[in-house]
């Protein structure tokens, strides 16, 4: 290999081993993520459509922003940063472990003036007894010691936590790990959604680009129902759910709850509670009814599409309900409907009666007062539907990651050489963190040394 390409490849190596590419690489992906949160992912709504101009849109779509994380730039970030850390590691790695598996046994005088912690003792005796007492001394205080002899002097080594130091590369492996984990998901999962009305099935789902993807099972909507606070709002929405294999109701997986935060999952697919509507048929509500002049409610039940008959003749339609009205009517709260009385021989009368309103009606006129009790009606429930392969891959990058933010950030490479010759004791000490808290230990294990 001539000089010049030598000086080509040193200089990609020296750009794929640089921090400024990493941190280069770490913004994009912040940045990415903060687009990712801001603009919505899959087909764009109608209602975000018509936020945006035209031209924003064709840009968005162009760099592909409405399904930002499956991008070729959002993958290239990926694999660009997984390879600067791989080059990180690889350059730095040898000179960590061969300060871990090749420690200097020996401190001569010119490696003692390299630590920034040493301290001489003058005492009696001769070296090998003295030899004897300081190895006792460093097993009980400090860790179980390495012996070297030279030139009539006594060597100790000891040390604690060395491989903390390999705590860094712990992390880079598991944020590979991570995204290992990832790309499996990007290129092998999906994600998709499906609307079960009460008492029917789906065995395909729509993702986020439209595409009809087949579960390989159905999943059955044995019933929903929703709660609501004082105000109308929504408190919680759940799906009774059934796995089907052949038509039939797969064991363990039948009748299922599923509400928010507490999803189903079956053979690595996971149903998510997202949303719930009204099915717009087969709708039951329920009225009272009763003559202005007196008399007692006379309970009246009205089909969705269907007219009922009046008591005294005419004829009741239900137009339209609504759980919570106040969208539409501000002043009011609470479920009402919007109903079409016709009396006989008369022409039809549309109106609105409120469940939380019951002599709102009086008001209106007319021979027969109404009442809105509620409704029975179908719902369907909307589920996002997610398949992740590389999920427990990135789960054993996430666990991989605290083992080396703990190697990293909480240990420390402590590491102490004792000298022994005629008359003097000399140890030294450094740390690879806490420099500070390590001298307050050197200091202690100083006095503890003047006493053996």
């Amino acid at each position: 290999m001539t000089t010049d390409n030598r000086g080509v490849v040193q200089s990609v190596w020296d750009f794929f081993c640089s921090l400024k590419l990493s941190i280069f690489l770490l913004i994009g992906l912040a940045v990415t993520s903060i687009i990712g949160t801001i603009i919505p992912q899959g087909p764009p709504a109608p209602e975000y459509l018509q936020t945006i101009s035209q031209a924003k849109f064709k840009i968005y779509a162009a760099l592909g922003f409405f399904d930002m994380y499956h991008s070729w730039w959002f993958l290239l970030l990926l694999y660009l940063l997984t390879i600067n850390l791989i080059a990180c590691s690889i350059k730095r790695l040898p000179r960590v472990w061969k300060i871990i598996s090749e420690p200097t046994l020996v401190m001569d005088e010119g490696f003692e003036k390299s630590l920034s912690l040493t301290h001489e003792v003058k005492v009696g005796g001769e070296p090998a007894a003295l030899k004897d007492r300081a190895a006792a001394f460093l097993r009980k205080e400090f860790a179980e010691p390495r012996l070297t002899e030279v030139d009539g002097e006594y060597h100790f080594f000891a040390e604690k936590n060395p491989y903390c130091r390999l705590g860094v590369y712990v992390v880079h492996l598991s944020i590979i790990i991570i995204f290992i984990g990832a790309i499996i998901g990007s290129l092998a999962g999906y994600k998709g959604y499906a609307a079960i009305p009460e008492g029917g099935s789906v065995s395909t789902i729509e993702s986020r680009s439209g595409k009809q993807i087949d579960l390989g099972f159905a999943v059955k909507c044995e019933k929903f129902s929703v709660s609501f606070y004082d105000t109308g709002a929504p408190k919680e929405f759940r799906s009774i759910l059934t796995v089907l294999e052949n038509g039939k109701p797969v064991p363990g997986y039948e009748n299922v709850k599923v509400i928010v935060n507490q999803p189903l999952t079956y053979k690595g697919i996971t149903f998510y509670q997202s949303s719930y509507g009204p099915t717009g048929e087969g709708g039951v509500f329920h009225f009272t009814v009763r003559e202005r002049k007196g008399g007692a409610p006379v309970p009246l039940t009205v089909r969705q599409g269907e007219r009922a008959s009046l008591p005294g003749g005419g004829t009741i339609q239900v137009l339209e309900a609504t759980q919570e009205v106040r969208s539409v009517l501000p002043q009011f709260s609470g479920p009402a409907a919007r109903i079409e009385v016709t009396p006989p021989g008369g022409s039809p009368q549309p109106f609105v009666v409120f469940r939380d309103y019951p002599k709102f009606d009086e008001e209106r006129g007319g021979n027969l007062i109404f009442t809105y009790e509620g409704a029975d009606e179908k719902y369907y429930t909307g589920l996002q539907v997610a398949k992740d392969p590389g999920v427990w891959v990135v789960w054993l990058g996430c666990a991989l990651m605290v083992v080396g933010i703990l190697l990293a950030f909480f240990l420390s490479h402590k590491r102490i050489w004792v000298r022994v010759a005629r008359g003097r004791v000399t140890m030294g000490g450094t740390a690879s963190k806490n420099q500070a808290g390590f001298q307050l230990a050197f200091d202690e294990l100083v006095d503890k040394l003047k006493s053996i």
